[in-house]
């Protein structure tokens, strides 16, 4: 299967999307199919993809998630290199040499000699940033040299910097009241807990009166007030278009490209000149947490050169892997067709698998029943706070973090034959990969729709019918439950402490094709 086609084989996630194995996980708590969208991102760190500098999400914040010492070409978007020059200085007179033959010698006749400089040349490092790529320098721009080679390059300053620090300032002060406004409306709202609830109101002393007496200040907070701005006021005044922009040819090398524009969002410069380095975008390393259980389902390593991961729960590391191998014949509507399959077991314990066409009625009720259950046991957990409880205030989780069942939206056409029988599938061993003979059938016979067999892996034959009313070139669905048995090696309670076998259920669906002609 080339890298570039589309995957026919997709299973239903919990939440109704479909997507291949490789972009679910399994979490094994419990346990689930999970994608991207029924889990939660968390961001680990911040580190530069360039120096591979682990920095702080509070110093990231600060510096705009930009590197300090990394920059990118503003012409090909490439990574910017110090390169290092030699400049010849002229190094000032030695005065203090000066000064002393002056004194001996203005001792005896008091004539004075003037200061010359050194004859021999001086040479100092400078470096500038050049492209490896397109040859870019930031000489070109007519920046200076500098004497490091990190951490003294300057900025370009925005033209509307101070109206954005104006504009900044005010909606944090409008964002302070509202929530100083809002704690002040629940401190009254909320009744008190005891007839009491300090000793000094008890004495008919406050703490107010106490400090006042005492002589201190109040302890309050002054209330803040939004900052006066001045609103932005529109004008019909627009700069008039240079007099040779008529009369010139145009160079499209000076001009910048839409994204040379779009990388400098201050200024947007038209002109090839007036592009300026700009610093590297930080990258993160992200934790995947389920939404139900919320436990980690993906944690990599803090370090940036670590590509490891701490807690990887790729749903192909536990879930059998089914692959679409041939059609054995052309699909016509409403005649009888085989598909062959490979289905692959990634675990270290034999699995029991079983087709089937449709879910059990225990089982499905089970599944809603956990689910409700589920999501009570949320809500208990979050209002439970005696203090919650006392204020009367309720506190539900959003409905994004709830897992609510959905029904898969794409619909089989076709007509599957459960297979009569269940059949088990070894283990994974690393070893018989390098076997080049095929195993011996055992004593049992196998079963008719087993066609090989080989270690971990099997290929089966499912038959199918098309419904009759597909039309040509119909896309052809095939959709089936997968019953396995996984090995749950993860200890939810303290009684629990040996693995347990658990039979789970996969809904899959495969695309086997278009609808031929006759």
């Amino acid at each position: 299967m080339s890298f570039m086609q589309p995957i026919p084989v997709k299973y239903a996630c919990s939440c109704g999307i479909l997507n291949p194995i490789n972009k679910l996980f399994f979490c094994r708590h419990c346990p689930k199919l999970r994608c991207g969208y029924c889990v939660c991102h968390e961001i680990e760190s911040h580190f530069c993809s360039n120096c591979l500098e682990n920095i702080p999400s509070s110093e990231a914040r600060h510096k705009k998630n930009c590197c300090a010492n990394c920059f990118d070409c503003p012409c090909c978007q490439h990574t910017l290199s110090a390169r290092a020059t030699t400049v010849a200085v002229v190094r000032k007179p030695d005065e203090a040499k000066d000064k002393e033959a002056q004194s001996g010698a203005g001792g005896e006749s008091g004539s004075t000699t003037p200061l010359k400089p050194s004859s021999v040349p001086a040479t100092k490092k400078m470096y500038y940033l050049s492209c490896l790529s397109c040859r870019w320098t930031t000489r070109d721009v007519g920046i200076p040299d500098q004497g490091v080679a990190t951490g003294t390059w300057p900025d370009n300053e925005c033209l509307y910097q101070l109206r954005f620090n104006s504009l900044l300032e005010y909606y944090q002060s409008v964002v302070l009241q509202e929530k100083q406004d809002r704690q002040e409306f629940l401190r009254r709202k909320s009744p008190k807990q005891h007839k009491f609830p300090s000793l000094t109101d008890r004495t008919g002393l406050t703490v107010s009166l106490i400090r006042r007496q005492i002589g201190w200040n109040e302890k309050t907070l002054p209330k803040s007030k939004p900052i006066s701005i001045s609103p932005t006021e529109a004008t019909a005044d627009v700069e008039q278009l240079p007099p040779d922009i008529f009369t010139e040819p145009l160079n499209l090398r000076q001009v910048t490209t839409i994204a040379q524009r779009l990388s400098q969002p201050r200024d947007q410069p038209t002109a090839v000149g007036n592009l300026y380095p700009q610093r590297r975008s930080l990258w993160i390393k992200r934790s995947l947490r389920c939404r139900q259980c919320e436990h980690n389902l993906i944690k990599p390593e803090f370090h940036p050169t670590s590509i490891k991961y701490r807690i990887q729960l790729f749903a192909s590391h536990h879930v059998p892997e089914v692959v679409m191998v041939r059609c054995e014949q052309p699909l016509k509507s409403g005649q009888k067709n085989a598909i062959v399959v490979k289905i692959t077991n990634p675990t270290m314990y034999d699995m029991t698998i079983r087709i089937l066409d449709a879910l059990p009625e225990e089982e499905e009720q089970l599944t809603t029943e956990m689910l409700q259950q589920a999501c009570k046991i949320k809500e208990e957990a979050v209002t439970s706070s005696p203090l919650l409880r006392a204020a009367g205030i309720t506190l539900t989780r959003q409905n994004s973090t709830r897992e609510i069942k959905r029904e898969v939206n794409e619909l089989s056409n076709t007509l599957i034959e459960p297979l009569e029988s269940e059949f088990v599938l070894s283990q994974r061993d690393d070893s018989k990969e390098f076997d080049e003979d095929i195993q011996a059938r055992s004593e049992i016979e196998e079963p008719k729709f087993i066609v090989w067999r080989k270690g971990n892996k099997v290929l089966l034959r499912l038959q199918f019918t098309p419904e009759a009313t597909s039309k040509i070139s119909d896309e052809v669905v095939l959709s089936f439950y997968m019953q396995y048995t996984y090995v749950n090696t993860v200890a939810n309670t303290t009684e629990k402490k040996e693995p347990t076998t658990q039979a789970l259920y996969s809904r899959l669906f495969i695309q086997a094709g278009a609808i031929e002609k006759e």
